[in-house]
């Protein structure tokens, strides 16, 4: 058949409390660096070669074992899917371990690891930063001057910080590179008080056009590359993606719970 799936599409995914991002007819996310070279006849070579085979174009970021038996994981566009390792079987969407009570997919080491990476690849001076003092947390949040969840957020941003959790924004105009969106978060990053040119952004204020050599496309590339579909998106310290908007209780619970099961050296429960 011809038209059984794209990769791309297996891969979709939007969180409901976030604000979607445009559709980018002909846009090139950012590559992702070469990946190790492995055998082809082995069971990482046979997934690699069964995702190719969907689409030669795609870019996988990483491949290896599998919490599931039988199954290799790979990581494609910021998200896991699972091949067999005959390479003829594919799995996207969540896998529930029912014995131990944790999901397989996005709870997985290896995407948290991978999503690790490419935050850190970010300099905190590219970001703005809202902290309290000796804060618990820190989350990295990708967002977006027009998102009204992103502007609910940040109407707690004091909230957050009296929770202990320091909020480090990235870029991520969900509009797209070119789009006014995008000219305006351009605005923000060269403002002189990025913070005060974030706030009122977000609150309609009128925004002076400025521009210098700001760290917005880049941001938006690994946005691209850790699978953001809409904002805010949220990262915990180890990785994890949070979702879309949490209010500020709920995201401290959320962060005590990921902290409480990293010390007790297993993956936290099912959420």
């Amino acid at each position: 058949m011809k038209h059984l799936f794209v990769i791309a599409a297996l891969l979709g995914s939007s969180s409901l409390s976030a604000c979607a991002q445009a559709p980018q007819p002909g846009a090139a996310a950012a590559k992702p660096a070469t990946a190790p070279a492995v055998k082809a006849d082995s069971a990482d070579g046979r997934a690699r070669q069964a995702l190719q085979a969907l689409n030669p174009q795609i870019e996988i970021d990483y491949v290896g074992a599998s919490a599931l038996p039988g199954f290799r994981e790979a990581i494609v566009g910021g998200q896991v899917v699972l091949v067999s390792d005959d390479g003829r079987y594919l799995v996207q969407g969540q896998v529930l371990d029912m014995q131990d009570k944790k999901e397989l997919t996005q709870g997985s080491p290896a995407l948290a690891r991978y999503r690790r990476g490419l935050l850190d690849s970010i300099k905190v001076s590219d970001r703005i930063v809202f902290a309290p003092p000796n804060p618990k947390y820190t989350v990295d949040v990708f967002t977006d001057v027009e998102c009204g969840y992103c502007r609910k957020l940040h109407s707690e941003i004091a909230e957050l910080n009296r929770q202990g959790i320091a909020v480090h924004y990235m870029a991520f105009p969900r509009m797209g590179l070119g789009s006014q969106d995008h000219r305006d978060m351009i605005s923000v990053w060269c403002a002189s008080d990025r913070k005060q040119a974030l706030t009122d952004a977000k609150s309609d204020k009128p925004i002076a056009a400025k521009d210098c050599k700001s760290p917005v496309d880049m941001e938006y590339h690994i946005g691209q590359r850790l699978g953001i579909s809409g904002t805010p998106a949220i990262f915990a310290p180890d990785g994890t993606q949070l979702g879309g908007y949490l209010p500020p209780q709920r995201l401290r619970e959320a962060l005590d719970e990921l902290a409480g099961a990293s010390r007790a050296g297993a993956p936290a429960g099912m959420r």
